[in-house]
């Protein structure tokens, strides 16, 4: 039966025998029965707490090490990663993993924050350093946790539900996260949650075409215009400042592809026209997966009375990445190395972040950035010179898009069979592809083996390794269906195949191993 309920004025006695009992059945496991049973074993270690990777769990460690070994052996062409340092690896290990700081400087729902606090200004100020900005009129946020969260909190700090935003088509090199939705499915939130109208490349020149994407524009009228960086040229950031101001939009440059090249002063900054800029941290910055916002402070204009009209952006974004969209930052991620000679006890995100931004401010940083654009200009113009087609006809960045069409491979089979041979590249729709789910080509980057210390001569290499293994896919072109179920089955079965993929894969993997990897030595 229940307690009675105590006479008014009268206080309730407090009956600690149910807690008792609760905590003895927790104690002795007898709490719930699990619907499958739960296999424990008794820890074979120490102390499970202070013991290696290796020792507290040999399964991971096992698997850990064999992707270090695919990256040791095979070439990474993917445009979107990177090999990060030591130090940021380092930092990624640290302390700062163990706190949570929901909230921002000064302001925390936590006690014990000093240090976080003291570790995400000092992201603050390096960010503005890294691009030469005035923390009079640019602010960042250091928090969000990647991309895609930094480009929908921009959004759901501007623009109102069922707002409308305009980026680059997903098949043309733009993202999901810009609004990307099929006439069946919102593919993404941004595209469920806003409406979006996409601007075109052209599809003969693989350009950005202004001109149409001008008269879009003044018809669709979005609150945020995208001007995105997975672009093989450099993009004309004042069209895209007249555009915006015409249409009446804020100006979101999405620079994730090429920031780290923006940091060494190598290619046009969208700063100077945007009113936002997001960046994800991990690629050419060459620092932790995460993501930054820029946004413009201080005086946007002056109405007809003479008054000063400020801007905006920076409560309404904190607002939006916390509480809105996140909760505690990635403290790790943000902390940084704020000396070249030790590393401090970090936050997670903050800590690795703030280590990535301080080796973007040296000399060698921008060298390396030089090597990026030397290494992509090679390997672009020796595809050119081995028969293939690169879509915009070069590069002026880090990236290369090789259009397969005019050689009749589809670039979904490229891709695998490269992979097969030690050679890591994505599948990429090419202008004037009808179906994003069968794209005609591949795409190329150069900052993660220019970070393991290729130059010139190694990406010319690269271009021939990657022709020798579409040559391959050529020569057994007729032996299997147009399907890539039966194409897979193909490769794992046919005998001649495997044999020609064994023999190229045994010399990519001899050429690769002769550069290291960046990292520590825990593997």
């Amino acid at each position: 039966m229940p307690n009675p309920t105590p006479a008014k004025g009268t206080k309730e006695k407090f009956d600690d025998s149910k807690e008792v009992e609760m905590v003895s059945a927790a104690v002795s496991g007898q709490v719930h029965t699990p619907l499958v049973p739960v296999k424990r074993e008794p820890y074979k270690g120490s102390d499970m707490c202070k013991d290696p990777l290796s020792t507290v769990d040999p399964e991971a460690f096992e698997i850990m090490k064999k992707e270090k070994a695919q990256q040791r052996h095979g070439l990474e062409l993917i445009a979107y990663e990177n090999f990060t340092s030591k130090a940021v690896m380092d930092a990624l290990g640290s302390a700062m993993c163990n706190k949570y700081s929901e909230g921002y400087p000064g302001a925390r729902y936590y006690g014990g924050n000093e240090f976080i606090d003291q570790m995400e200004l000092l992201c603050h100020k390096r960010a503005l350093e890294v691009f030469g900005l005035d923390p009079e009129l640019w602010g960042v946020n250091v928090q969000p946790h990647s991309g895609s969260p930094a480009n929908f909190a921009v959004y759901t700090a501007l623009v109102e539900p069922n707002g409308r935003i305009m980026g680059l088509d997903l098949p043309d090199g733009g993202h999901l996260s810009h609004g990307f939705f099929t006439p069946t499915r919102k593919v993404s939130a941004t595209s469920i949650f806003f409406q979006s109208m996409p601007y075109k490349v052209d599809a003969k020149t693989g350009l950005i075409d202004y001109d149409r994407m001008e008269e879009n524009a003044m018809l669709f009228r979005p609150k945020v215009l995208i001007a995105v960086s997975c672009y093989a040229h450099h993009l004309d950031y004042a069209r895209f400042r007249s555009i915006a101001n015409k249409c009446g939009a804020y100006l979101m440059a999405d620079m994730a592809h090429i920031s780290g090249l923006v940091a060494a002063g190598l290619i046009p900054s969208p700063f100077e026209y945007s009113d936002i800029v997001t960046t994800t941290t991990h690629k050419s910055l060459r620092g932790p997966r995460g993501a930054l916002i820029f946004f413009r402070k201080g005086v946007r204009s002056t109405n007809a009375k003479g008054e000063k009209i400020m801007y905006d952006f920076e409560e309404k974004i904190a607002a939006a990445v916390f509480p809105g969209l996140q909760g505690g930052p990635h403290n790790h991620t943000i902390t940084v190395k704020p000396s070249k000679r030790y590393v401090t006890h970090s936050f997670r995100v903050k800590v690795l972040l703030a280590v990535a931004l301080k080796q973007c401010l040296t000399e060698e940083f921008v060298q390396y950035a030089k090597q990026i654009l030397l290494n992509a200009h090679a390997l672009s113009t020796k595809l050119i010179e081995l028969g293939y087609t690169i879509t915009t006809g070069g590069t002026e960045n880090h990236l290369c898009l090789v259009d397969l069409r005019p050689k009749r491979i589809e670039g979904a089979k490229a891709e695998h069979v490269l992979d097969l041979v030690h050679i890591t590249c994505n599948k990429n729709t090419c202008p004037g592809d009808v179906s994003a789910l069968r794209p005609g080509g591949i795409r190329l980057g150069t900052p993660a083996l220019t970070s393991r210390g290729f130059t010139e001569k190694d990406f010319e290499q690269v271009a021939i390794f990657i022709d020798e293994g579409l040559q391959i896919l050529l020569k057994y072109k007729g032996q299997f269906d147009k399907t890539m179920k039966d194409f897979k089955t193909f490769t794992e079965t046919n005998e001649d195949f495997l044999k020609d993929v064994k023999d190229l894969a045994d010399k990519v993997e001899v050429f690769s191993n002769k550069f290291d990897i960046p990292g520590n030595d825990l593997f």
